[in-house]
């Protein structure tokens, strides 16, 4: 059967047009209930104060709630847990953080690979690291600091968002290069890690 050119070519484009217009009906139809975006940490954290601005953007465009769940504990593997065993719809997000790079080492045994069961969407952050202290604090800058942590070894402690996070380890970057002794006390997140710091 031959075709005439034509009907050869409106089919032609026909198909071509297809991949595109079904991905414009999804998007279309995406989201049609609400969707969640799990933060590993809890409330008032870096990663909770990030997550809710752009839940709210996303509402705003798309039309439907994007709720914050906080699943906070054991550096984000919890709240990873949660999403990889919720359905793969795109209805379940996950916010991640510096911790989620650095857990497939620290952690003998988890429940899921996060390279194979996490697929990324978007880039949206980049942040920095900073040490601050209680203002009664004696030392006023870096190099003060490690010459009163030199001269009292052990007896300053060092909070930090859980084990594992990228707190605990930056925290531990810095001892090994200062060679100063400080106590690690982690928190489940930074929030509460930062009030008692201000309670002194």
């Amino acid at each position: 059967m031959k075709l005439p050119r034509r009907k050869f070519l409106h089919l032609a484009a026909g198909a071509a047009a297809l991949p595109a217009l079904s991905r414009v009906a999804w998007a279309q139809a995406y989201p049609s209930r609400p969707v969640r975006i799990v933060v590993t940490f809890p409330a008032g954290s870096t990663s909770d104060t990030l997550a809710r601005p752009v839940g709210q953007w996303l509402s705003e465009r798309l039309g439907q709630p994007f709720i914050i769940d906080n699943r906070p504990g054991a550096g984000g593997t919890i709240g990873t847990e949660a999403v990889v065993r919720s359905p793969a719809d795109g209805y379940t997000l996950l916010l991640v953080s510096g911790a989620h790079t650095v857990n497939e080492t620290l952690y003998d045994k988890l429940n899921f690979n996060f390279i194979r069961d996490i697929a990324p969407i978007a880039g949206i952050s980049r942040e920095n690291y900073v040490m601050v202290i209680n203002p009664s604090f004696p030392a006023k800058t870096v190099p003060e600091f490690v010459a009163y942590a030199h001269a009292n070894p052990g007896k300053i402690n060092m909070a930090s968002a859980g084990i594992g996070t990228s707190s605990h380890l930056a925290g531990e970057l810095f001892k090994m290069m200062t060679s100063i002794n400080l106590v690690h006390i982690p928190y489940r997140g930074s929030p509460p890690a930062l009030t008692d710091l201000i309670a002194g």
